[in-house]
């Protein structure tokens, strides 16, 4: 998916990508490095009216932060097939691609929200324990568009560490939750 960098006899640069949690309000981004096969949470961004403004800012976040790549989480049934939403999502990233020129690839997001609010330390509360406010909900939700982001990107990395490590080894490794 994304080059190698570097210039011929160099060292080549650590690769960067850019991992997306696309929602309906808001996107999760997280930013991962395919050398060191580590994924850390970057920003929430708010959607925008059409998926060229989307593009623009994902652009200039991945041009500020050096991502040559995108990958996306895709929200399949509990089955494994795609319904509406997954195709309202391939839809986003494939236009999404186009328009910043960065690669693409798919991952498959099931249960990332959930494992994501784990992580952070379970749902939004307020001050004292009882129901947060809604500028609480609002923080907490962003935070878990962030953590689910870092979740897809890291599986995808960890799958391609995975793949090097079987064609470098001849092992077989077992299949991965990347979708073409």
């Amino acid at each position: 998916m994304i080059g190698t960098g570097g210039g011929p006899g160099g060292p080549p640069r650590p690769r960067r990508v850019l991992g997306i949690d696309l929602g309906e309000r808001r996107i999760g981004v997280a930013l991962g490095e395919e050398e060191t096969h580590s994924a850390l949470p970057l920003a929430t961004l708010s959607r925008a009216r059409t998926v060229e403004e989307d593009a623009r800012v994902v652009a200039r976040l991945a041009a500020e932060r050096g991502a040559d790549g995108l990958v996306v989480g895709m929200p399949l049934n509990a089955d494994g097939s795609e319904g509406p939403q997954a195709a309202r999502t391939r839809e986003w990233a494939v236009a999404v691609a186009a328009a910043t020129g960065l690669p693409l690839r798919f991952r498959d997001e099931r249960f990332t929200s959930m494992r994501a609010e784990q992580r952070i330390g379970g749902p939004a509360r307020g001050r004292s324990g009882g129901p947060p406010s809604a500028a609480q909900r609002d923080a907490h939700r962003a935070r878990i568009d962030r953590e689910a982001a870092a979740l897809i990107l890291q599986d995808d990395l960890d799958a391609t560490a995975e793949r090097t490590d079987e064609s470098v080894s001849g092992q077989s490794q077992p299949a991965d939750r990347g979708i073409e």
